[in-house]
């Protein structure tokens, strides 16, 4: 099943750090995982590592100490998505 457009355009604006408009977009679906993941990274790019945990835990990826590198992040979220 390929991700809907607009979790590509929230891909695209968390790759330009607008994490504030992506998150616009990924609060829309809390039951894809993928979407969860995005939202996760929205937090991590705000510094609110608790909730981001929150997200990570809700889209099925392991759990995290410190907080993961970003760019790693959206790279595998981008991969993932096929964009």
């Amino acid at each position: 099943m390929k991700p809907a457009p607009d979790l590509r355009h929230a891909v695209e604006l968390l790759e330009n750090g607008d994490w504030n408009a992506a998150h616009e977009i990924v609060q829309r679906d809390e039951d894809s995982q993928l979407f969860c993941w995005a939202h996760g990274i929205v937090h991590l790019m705000e510094g609110d590592l608790s909730n981001a945990r929150y997200w990570y835990r809700k889209a099925g990826r392991p759990p995290f100490g410190e907080a993961p590198a970003i760019a790693g992040e959206i790279r595998a979220l981008k991969a993932e998505i096929g964009a």
